[in-house]
């Protein structure tokens, strides 16, 4: 994690929280997290009276599998030059980075957004998209790959991208471990909407009708599931169910279903020997073809790819669990 004055507390709790607690007795492979700065040792103020004291240098970072930028308190705040330039040489290297929430502008700054799509909080898209026109600054996502560069949006935003990260390279199953420490959901997508309409009583209503829409999604992804059908459990027309859904979840119907699907199938990769077209099955895709084309499309990886790049990195033998 880079540190320096202007980073935000909420967003190194994050970083804290994913990387830096022992969970090795539930599964988690053990991380080694760093705090690099300009100076270490000497603490860096935090918002609410807090401080931060690094423990590394900055040229640390060119050890790093991962670097990190929090968000920033003030989108202007001063960052120093070695900050930039550290940023820079581990991306030449490289390196994947990643800025929660604000932390973008720390990235433009460095130039590494040039060219790239990128995310930040929807409240300080439109200056980021000034200060920096050479970066494509989408409106509607929550986080953002491009180039090895990685973007989040807001808050929340920085939580379900830190565990996509860790789910990238340590699986589906690590990241839940996490996430249900955490009390967090353990998958939100990408491209899901920054933020959803404002409740109202019958919005709520609509909601808990959602929410026994989608419990039911998920305890039988096996099934084939239409639009037609989930809104027929909601008693709703399609068309008033889907602009519901999106409404309340900030996703279409069928693509969030789609997304649950993959993440079902690379718990069973995961966890389980079984052959593709079972796997396939299980997570509702239907046929093998089907799965690797929404792996290739969500994953840019094979089912097959997958499962092998997870046992090596886990070091794991080709047993069911």
């Amino acid at each position: 994690m880079l540190a320096f004055p202007g980073v935000r507390a909420f967003d190194v709790s994050v970083v804290t929280e994913v990387w830096g607690v022992d969970r090795a007795d539930r599964g988690v492979p053990p991380f080694e997290l760093r705090r690099a700065a300009e100076h270490p040792g000497t603490p860096i103020p935090l918002p609410g009276g807090l401080a931060l004291t690094p423990d590394r240098p900055l040229g640390w970072l060119d050890r790093a599998d991962l670097v990190i930028v929090p968000g920033l308190t003030d989108p202007d705040v001063e960052i120093a030059g070695p900050v930039l330039d550290a940023l820079r040489r581990a991306h030449r290297a490289g390196t994947p980075v990643a800025a929660l929430c604000a932390g973008a502008f720390a990235l433009a700054r460095a130039g590494l957004l040039d060219g790239r799509r990128a995310v930040t909080h929807w409240y300080v898209a439109d200056r980021l998209r000034a200060r920096h026109p050479a970066v494509t600054v989408e409106p509607n996502a929550l986080f953002i790959e491009d180039g090895g560069v990685w973007t989040s949006a807001g808050t929340a935003a920085g939580v379900d991208l830190c565990l996509h990260l860790v789910r990238t390279v340590h699986g589906a199953e690590t990241a839940a471990t996490i996430a249900r420490a955490m009390v967090t959901a353990p998958f939100r997508t990408g491209t899901q909407a920054q933020f959803i309409e404002h409740p109202t009583p019958r919005a709520d209503r609509d909601a808990d009708a959602l929410a026994a829409v989608r419990a039911h999604a998920l305890a039988h992804l096996d099934a084939p599931h239409t639009v037609a059908s989930l809104a027929a459990r909601a008693g709703m027309s399609p068309r008033t169910f889907a602009r519901h859904f999106q409404a309340t979840t900030g996703t279409p119907p069928l693509r969030w279903l789609t997304a649950q699907r993959v993440a079902a199938a690379q718990k069973l990769l995961e966890r389980t020997d079984h052959p593709l077209p079972e796997v396939a099955r299980r997570a509702g895709f239907g046929s093998e073809v089907t799965m690797r084309q929404h792996f290739a499309a969500h994953l840019a990886t094979s089912p097959r790819d997958y499962r092998a790049a997870f046992r090596q990195a886990a070091g794991t033998s080709p047993t069911a669990r």
